[in-house]
């Protein structure tokens, strides 16, 4: 699936119409025959069925019954990607939201200034169904899984607000609160209520790894990818590739039966940290993690 978050993303090219719908299939490794988009006034209760899989055996199902949530997804987002963006436009409306989030994301664009853009254009162009702010586009394709979840951190990296320590409100190993001291409170006119609203001093924001390592293998278009080491590797003695290093050959040697299946993932871990403000007095900074997949050619995995 394309990912706008990612400016050096291999995806940045333009994307033909006829292939949306084949890779909304891969994504979701829908690819039974005959299935339709849900008629255009369509909703899904709150209450479908999430368990299972409602695509393994589709015309043995029962016709009243509903689809679970990964079926709704996967209709939504047919619906919007046949859904034009005006008529006789060459473009639907999803895959130009697709097309003008990537160019937010590399031309790092506000919030705000990319919701006065969508005003200029949907005031331009008042036919097009173009979405009336950021946030309504985000709303529009965060089916794509691009999200990720928020986990609450010890301000003394102590530990992470997580699993069975989720609802904890300081740290078990320095004792420190994982809210500000600072708490502002505002006065509700209409209730007369004193509503105290707390925020956190440090979020580690996860991009889940299963679902992304899953897609490599779910999507046709990077699946052969995911072999290249194995499959397209040049083997003469020169060191092009990880899997051309002495570190790389030795850990097979320790573990032959992880080694034997080449679409076992090989993952490389970067960190470092750097002040995303520019501003060399402040103490703030961020760490991302990055976890590289030596599985892809170089021309990827080095990118």
């Amino acid at each position: 699936m394309i990912n706008p978050a990612y400016p050096h993303s291999a995806y940045h090219q333009s994307v033909r119409e006829d292939d949306m719908e084949g890779m909304l299939r891969d994504a979701f490794n829908i690819h039974s025959h005959g299935l339709q988009s849900f008629p255009p006034d369509f909703i899904a209760s709150d209450d479908c069925n999430i368990g299972g899989n409602a695509f393994t055996k589709m015309e043995r199902s029962v016709p009243n019954e509903e689809p679970n949530r990964k079926a709704v997804k996967f209709y939504k987002l047919l619906n919007e990607m046949n859904e034009e963006l005006y008529e006789g436009s060459k473009y639907s409306k999803i895959s130009f939201c697709i097309r003008l989030f990537h160019l937010k994301c590399l031309g790092g664009w506000t919030e705000n200034s990319f919701t006065m853009l969508l005003e200029f254009l949907r005031d331009m162009f008042p036919f097009a169904k173009i979405p009336h702010s950021c946030k309504d586009m985000k709303k529009l394709i965060k089916d794509l899984g691009l999200g990720y979840d928020k986990i609450h951190s010890c301000p003394n990296d102590c530990m992470l607000y997580w699993s069975d320590r989720k609802n904890q409100q300081s740290c078990h190993v320095c004792g420190k609160s994982c809210w500000r001291n600072m708490n502002t409170e505002d006065l509700n006119e209409d209730e007369g209520e004193v509503q105290s609203r707390k925020k956190q001093i440090k979020i580690l924001q996860y991009f889940l790894l299963i679902p992304r390592l899953q897609r490599h293998f779910i999507s046709s278009k990077t699946a052969e990818s995911m072999r290249w080491h194995h499959d397209q590797r040049t083997d003469d003695g020169l060191l092009r590739h990880p899997a051309d290093s002495l570190a790389w050959k030795s850990f097979d040697s320790k573990f032959p039966s992880f080694a034997t299946d080449p679409q076992n993932v090989r993952l490389g871990l970067a960190s470092d940290g750097f002040n995303p403000y520019k501003i060399m007095s402040t103490s703030y900074s961020t760490w991302p993690v990055v976890l590289v997949p030596y599985n892809l050619p170089p021309w990827i995995c080095m990118k």
